[in-house]
């Protein structure tokens, strides 16, 4: 196995393991609560609210400085520090006694993380100029999937041995995922790009904002993350209304959740193979109109079970256009300042990630179809915006990979 894919394959592992613990336990954060003595229902919810979205606030505004870090001391002493991080505090969520501690480790959490900008940098720069988006895209696969196995698991998990345990065993993930970047990557194998010298000290996040493109890809990545968080607090509730009874609802609402997270991780695998024949102009354009597509279908079908068809062009959509934009952003950021670049991208990620529902939950409660016709809205316009304001250069192609690569 090549030097480059073996360090793919750990970054890669590794970030799956991190994103499937920390979702064993996360989703049951409201029973946990009861356990500590909450009772009143209004309660229990500003606690997981505000637990929940503590740590993604504090991550949005670290991961460019962690990245910057990253970039000056090495990304994987920046990855081991923040899953070693994840086994503390997760062990010791275990040994709570009071909401407020969940709240403050929860912070603390969020101080720490940010590993999983700082995988994808990792992928891009193991990985020949030709195979980015192909690692990007492998990450990002794992980055979905993870989420998506984590709650199932975690519910097995907390019936055996109750929530409290279940915390353990979720720090036990975390620690498996140390060893393993420990063991596996080897960053000393990362590709060497010709012409890219150590600039870390002269590029600045200013600099890297002026990097051409870079903003439009913020806005792409912001305007991507605010769509496909907007479902959560609206899906179920758009499955009754079309009629499904009280029964089906959950069926149906989690079938539509593992479409959209299994055709978006199609759509990351897919689109290394748009971008060997098409700019990343053309790509995340088309691939944005397409999920807008896929969402107008919501305002148009009359029976739930029929959603399962614009879910998955959504999905699609939606992996596609994530990851032929952090593809771009390779191009033009210089490996040197590529952890501070891809920290911004993050940022502008978890923004959308803690905006979307709180927005989407007050405009649901006017209208649910109004919710996806903003989505729509928002798709097409990140189209045309791509289209008309993105410069773009040649990707390079990618190559067939030689016999023994395989």
């Amino acid at each position: 196995m090549s030097d480059w894919r073996r360090n793919l394959y750990a970054a890669t592992a590794a970030t799956f393991i991190g994103f499937t613990g920390f979702t064993l336990v996360m989703p049951f954060l409201p029973l946990y609560f009861e356990q500590l003595g909450v009772t009143d229902v209004g309660e229990i919810s500003l606690w997981s609210g505000v637990s929940l979205g503590v740590t993604p606030a504090i991550t949005a505004f670290l991961a460019p400085l962690w990245g910057r870090l990253a970039d000056r001391y090495g990304r994987k002493i920046m990855v081991q520090r923040s899953l070693i991080s994840f086994v503390l505090i997760m062990a010791a969520m275990a040994f709570v006694s009071r909401p407020w501690h969940v709240f403050a480790l929860r912070a603390v959490q969020g101080i720490f993380a940010g590993y999983g900008a700082l995988a994808l940098t990792m992928a891009a720069d193991s990985a020949p100029k030709e195979h980015t988006a192909y690692a990007i895209g492998f990450v990002q696969t794992a980055q979905r999937l993870g989420p998506a196995l984590g709650p199932v698991i975690g519910g097995v998990v907390a019936q055996a041995v109750g929530l409290r345990r279940a915390f353990f065993v979720t720090a036990a993930f975390y620690a498996l995922a140390a060893i393993l970047m420990g063991i596996a990557y080897d960053e000393r194998k990362g590709v060497k790009r010709a012409g890219e010298g150590d600039r870390t000290g002269r590029v600045s996040f200013k600099n890297i904002l002026a990097f051409e493109n870079f903003i439009l890809l913020m806005v792409v990545v912001f305007g991507l993350q605010f769509v496909d968080r907007s479902f959560g607090p609206v899906l179920p509730l758009f499955v009754g209304e079309l009629g499904a009874n009280d029964r089906t609802v959950p069926l149906i609402s989690g079938l539509l959740f593992s479409i959209a997270a299994g055709t978006a991780a199609f759509g990351n695998q897919l689109c290394g193979r748009f971008l060997q024949r098409h700019s990343a102009r053309s790509v995340i354009a088309t691939t944005c109109g397409a999920a807008g597509i896929g969402v107008a279908g919501f305002l148009l079908t009359s029976s739930a079970w029929w959603l399962a068809l614009p879910t998955a062009l959504f999905g699609a959509g939606i992996g596609a256009a994530t990851t032929a934009a952090y593809t771009a952003a390779t191009v033009v950021i210089p490996t040197a300042a590529r952890g501070a670049g891809f920290g911004l991208l993050t940022t502008a990620s978890l923004v959308g990630l803690a905006v979307s529902p709180i927005a989407s939950g007050l405009l649901g409660a006017t209208s649910i179809r109004a919710v996806f016709a903003v989505d729509a809205a928002i798709l097409a316009a990140l189209a045309i915006l791509v289209k008309r304001l993105m410069i773009t250069g040649p990707l390079p192609k990618a190559a067939t990979p030689a016999p023994e690569e395989l």
